[in-house]
């Protein structure tokens, strides 16, 4: 698991964001091994692909609103063909236009993915002001994972995240508008790979209670509830009787993996439905599959690239 590169990406998906954009970036350039920081102007009808230039970002502009999990594919996809040939990738790191200064405080997840403790590292936030939501989302999130994988997220819905590049395409392709979140979690998860999350002294606007904000979490709700439907639907998970210890003695800020090891001695073989694709765990298999067969989910309306993490 150990990441022999030493450098980091941040890729920023951005929408309308032209007054925060420009400290997000300074704060993410002081980030140790950040050596590229990516914007995606995601359909902006303000100045914030020049605001972003300036501050010293790589643009890519999307000329209508995709979304924010497609922001996210075409910054990963940008930074991919920047890496080098003959050296290895660099990590991703995804991180919300509007953490403005307090962006680099993000720095614990570039470190836990580099030093190989984990291949995906999700921030969990101090408790934000104004946040305005009553946690259904959440909860409905959080109780997803558990039931796919075992893991018991303090923060499901988290947008700040620090992963390989093998982690990352082993969950594309990516859940559609605001169900990106819980999507790469289970899938992740379901590869075979780690995830870890690290409390991160970072702050970002919160949803407030006004019609704006019911209607941002309406459409949080319907994202993460059809990203949820179609990995159930096709029995996308770790079943029970192959999840490892980790499950049942689950240590808050630890690295968790879903799949029990095999040892030699086990004799007994899970039966062909109760193994999905890509399982690491599986006799004979000797790479993880990347999980990137269609979903059941139908894509949802784009939505403004906006923070992701607070309760609603």
């Amino acid at each position: 698991m150990a990441q022999d590169s030493r450098r980091v990406a941040v890729v920023v998906p951005a929408k309308d964001e032209g007054t925060h954009i420009a400290a997000t970036i300074r704060a993410c350039r002081a980030i140790p091994h950040v050596d590229l920081v990516l914007v995606v102007d995601d359909g902006s009808t303000d100045d914030t692909q020049h605001v972003a230039r300036a501050a010293g970002a790589v643009v890519v502009r999307h000329s209508v609103n995709r979304g924010k999990a497609s922001a996210m594919e075409t910054g990963a996809s940008v930074v991919s063909m920047r890496d080098l040939p003959d050296a290895p990738p660099r990590a991703l790191l995804f991180v919300d236009a509007d953490l403005q200064d307090s962006a680099v405080g993000l720095a614990p997840l570039v470190e836990a993915v580099l030093a190989g403790d984990t291949d995906l590292a999700i921030a969990v936030l101090p408790p934000q002001k104004g946040s305005g939501g009553r946690g259904r989302v959440v909860r409905m999130a959080r109780a997803a994972i558990e039931s796919a994988t075992g893991f018991v997220s303090a923060q499901p819905l988290s947008g700040q995240r620090c992963l390989t590049r093998r982690a990352y395409e082993s969950v594309l392709p990516l859940a559609r508008g605001w169900g990106v979140e819980v999507g790469m979690t289970i899938d992740l998860l379901v590869a075979g790979l780690t995830v870890q999350e690290i409390p991160c002294d970072v702050s970002h606007r919160a949803t407030g209670r006004d019609m704006a904000g019911r209607m941002h979490r309406a459409r949080q709700y319907r994202d993460v509830a059809m990203a949820v439907a179609g990995r159930a639907s096709r029995r996308h998970n770790v079943p029970m009787s192959r999840r490892g210890p980790e499950a049942d003695d689950q240590q808050p800020g630890e690295p968790y993996r879903a799949w029990a090891p095999r040892r030699p001695e086990d004799g007994d073989t899970p039966p062909d439905d109760e193994t999905p694709a890509g399982d690491p765990t599986a006799d004979g298999a000797a790479q993880v599959e990347p999980q990137g067969q269609p979903t059941a989910e139908t894509p949802a309306t784009p939505d403004p690239p906006r923070s992701a993490d607070s309760p609603a």
